[in-house]
């Protein structure tokens, strides 16, 4: 999908190199911006149209993420966070589906390259630690030496994994499936990278859903009281 546009440079910004990588960023989030400009420009009391499309879809996500969680509050606190991360996520999978946008545009699906999965999971973890200190104050410390103090290092082995886990995991799968379609389109024009294509649709959803699960399911745990 990619061909050869991995490390194109589109201008720069003083002496930062804006590449196409940051330029589809920039895009999704306009995409995103305009379709919340036009649903919310004139709410109807009875929502209809896209305004009706774009109010299922958040409260869709925030059900969905707040059911998650076992603290109401916590829920409540993090949806925004979590639909987020889930808007984005898939709308950067599906732009690698837009035909011919890797070609003459040089689109690169964000989640493709482990610089930007690596900064959500980052987020993910300032999340998971700040609920814990809200939640329990120093108390959440704590669960470093739970159950016994020997167990520190892996504890705090296991935080270290949670981050590169959520990144490898999100941007393993979208430049498997860039780099299979990329050979397969090579090899057999049109035919089968369409139908996997087709199955990348469904795939591009799954991992924005799973990485926004295990997202709120590691803030779920640090707010456990067990824990």
């Amino acid at each position: 999908m990619m061909f050869g546009m991995w490390d194109s440079t589109y201008f720069h910004i003083g002496p930062i190199p804006v590449d196409h990588l940051v330029v589809t960023q920039w895009a999704i989030v306009l995409v995103v911006a305009l379709i919340a400009f036009f649903a919310t420009r004139n709410m109807q009391t009875v929502p209809r149209g896209l305004q009706n499309v774009f109010e299922w879809a958040l409260e869709w996500c925030h059900d969905f993420f707040t059911q998650l969680m076992d603290n109401k509050d916590v829920a409540k606190r993090f949806a925004p966070l979590l639909t987020c991360f889930f808007i984005f996520i898939l709308f950067s999978n599906y732009s690698g589906l837009i035909p011919g946008a890797a070609v003459v545009a040089g689109f690169q699906p964000p989640t493709s390259n482990w610089n930007v999965t690596i900064i959500m999971a980052c987020i993910t973890v300032f999340a998971v630690h700040i609920s814990g200190f809200q939640q329990k104050g120093f108390h959440h410390l704590g669960h470093f030496l739970s159950p016994t103090p020997m167990m520190l290092p892996l504890n705090i082995l296991e935080e270290i994994t949670h981050p590169l886990s959520l990144t490898v995991r999100l941007f393993g799968n979208v430049f498997g499936e860039e780099m299979v379609v990329a050979f397969l389109l090579y090899m057999v024009p049109f035919v089968i990278p369409a139908a996997i294509m087709g199955l990348g649709v469904l795939l591009g959803a799954i991992q924005a859903i799973v990485f926004t699960i295990l997202s709120a399911n590691y803030i779920a745990t640090a707010t456990n009281e067990g824990h």
